[in-house]
Order: structure tokens, then C-alpha cells, then sequence
């Protein structure tokens, strides 16, 4: 087998910014579980390892789908198709985000520490999963996503550069 063989498709999609129209709109709900789904998994962690980002939904490279990933370092990489908020905590955190599709700002953001969510794997199975803290946060952000609500939508507080220089200190 030569190199050319060996080599997997990557295909980094260009991410889309806030100004896009598509970021606005209800992705559509994924009806036929086929390659094309395996394609556009590919595609979102191609895209997502380029970037060195946390999670990334698919309108975010154009394709209005409910589809979406969180990368969850040790733990891999979470698949979400038609995912849904089920339960939340009554406790809130109030913590630092950003976005791919809105580069160099950042802000404050409350959110639930802890949901259920729903959720179909490449197979169409339904899967439910509890999720805390850090990872809660980027699943209800690229479920908002796949909504059409940014974080700059619901932020409370713009932070400065300053500001997140210091929040990076502290981690």
C-alpha cells in the first residue's frame, strides 16, 4: 500500500461568520441516516481539529442540519444528530465564551451546570446522556447554534482583551 493509499480525506470547510444568514435559521432536522451524515461528522472534525476549536455545528460550515460535535478531549469526540435539552439544572454558571463563527469576542455567558439531552447516533438509534459543567456549556452553545442564537445573543457581558487575558491566566 503506497502513502497516497493510506491517506484519509481531510476536508476542512470554511466556517461561516455571524454575518451569514444561515447562522439565524433553524437548521433542519436530520431525517435519513446515511454516508452524507458520516460526511458532514467528518467534515465538522476535520474543521474542528484545523481550528483548534471546542464544538462545532453544521450551519457553522453551511449545511443546515442538526448536526454537531463537542470535542471532549480524553473522552473523544461527542456526535450530537437532532439533539434536544430534555432536563437542566436550576444550578446556573456564568463563565467565558466564544465562537468560530464570531472571531475575537468573547463573553460571559449563564447557562444550566448540568443536562439531559437527546440525541441520535450514525445508526439513528436514540441516545440520552447527562452532561456537567464544561461540556453541558458546549452542548447547549452548538444546540443554540443549530438554533439560530449566537452567544453574543445572550451574553450578559462582553469581556475585553484584558479581561480575557486574565481569564486565561486563571485556567
Amino acid at each position: 500500500m503506497n502513502f497516497d493509499e493510506e491517506r484519509v480525506k481531510v476536508a476542512v470547510q470554511k466556517i461561516l461568520t455571524h454575518y451569514h444568514p444561515i447562522l439565524r435559521q433553524q437548521a433542519e432536522a436530520v431525517q435519513q441516516f446515511d454516508e452524507h451524515i458520516e460526511n458532514v461528522i467528518q467534515d465538522l472534525e476535520d474543521t474542528l481539529f484545523d481550528t483548534e476549536g471546542q464544538a462545532l455545528a453544521a450551519n457553522q460550515i453551511g449545511i443546515s442540519e442538526q448536526i454537531a460535535i463537542v470535542d471532549m478531549e480524553q473522552d473523544g469526540i461527542l456526535q450530537l444528530i437532532n439533539p434536544t435539552i430534555v432536563n437542566e439544572s436550576e444550578t446556573k454558571i456564568t463563565d467565558l465564551e466564544g465562537c468560530l463563527s464570531v472571531p475575537g469576542r468573547f463573553g460571559e455567558v449563564t447557562r444550566s451546570q448540568m443536562i439531559k439531552v437527546e440525541s441520535y447516533d450514525l445508526k439513528g438509534n436514540k441516545v440520552e446522556l447527562t452532561a456537567y459543567d464544561d461540556v453541558a456549556r458546549m452542548i447547549l452553545h452548538v444546540i443554540d447554534n443549530l438554533n439560530g442564537v449566537l452567544f453574543i445573543d445572550i451574553m450578559e457581558r462582553e469581556i475585553s482583551d484584558a479581561e480575557l487575558e486574565a481569564y486565561l491566566e486563571d485556567e
